[in-house]
């Protein structure tokens, strides 16, 4: 039976894009906990998958250029440990700002507003936070509104100009920014007046 599971999560695996990040639960409606822990160890001593962190494995993506694996896509190992944990994050600060495409530097610390508790988590040289806080900022909003609303805070009400708000403006479709009025009625009103205006298509 034990050889049966791996076949199957070993094939499952295998029709993974390379550089996708996955975890032990993923696997759940394939095998119990114990067979799946013994087949991912398996493919990580061939070579098929890297352990990222504990629970946590990718699939390598090659890069042609290096002749070697790339480092596995910060965005992806964090929103797998959260899955993994059950929790509900949203990036904040730098990250948010990179994820808008606000900053093309990369962030120090990739950090993330959470429902669980204050989290810190290391591999090669990244280096990802979780820091907790209410319910409503991680769970409360959709990703992208969220995203928004993390991105307006990190920059603050003084550094949102004409170009920032043209910048989000572009990257969302109607029914996104239809979507954002309504859920962000709630939010700091100083942060809802810029949505207001990155949205303002649908505001008028």
């Amino acid at each position: 039976m034990r050889e049966r599971y791996q076949t199957i999560i070993k094939q499952r695996i295998a029709e993974m894009q390379p550089g996708s990040v996955f975890v032990t639960s993923d696997f759940a409606d394939i095998a119990p906990t114990a067979a799946i822990n013994m087949s991912l160890s398996r493919l990580e001593d061939s070579g098929s998958i890297r352990r990222i962190i504990r629970g946590i494995y990718d699939k390598p993506r090659f890069s042609k250029l290096l002749n070697e694996p790339v480092a596995s896509d910060p965005s992806k190992v964090a929103y797998a440990i959260a899955r993994k944990n059950r929790w509900s994050i949203i990036p904040m600060g730098d990250t948010a700002l990179n994820m808008l495409r606000l900053s093309t530097q990369v962030p120090a610390v990739w950090q993330y507003v959470s429902d669980g508790p204050y989290k810190e988590y290391s591999y090669g040289n990244v280096h990802i936070s979780f820091r907790r806080t209410s319910n409503k900022e991680a769970t409360g909003y959709s990703y992208t509104t969220g995203l928004i609303i993390q991105g307006l805070r990190a920059l603050g009400k003084d550094h949102v100009n004409e170009t920032v708000i043209s910048t989000l403006n572009q990257q969302l479709t109607s029914e996104e920014k239809k979507s954002i009025l309504n859920e962000a009625q709630g939010t700091t009103a100083w942060i809802y007046d810029f949505i207001k205006e990155i949205c303002k298509e649908q505001s008028e």
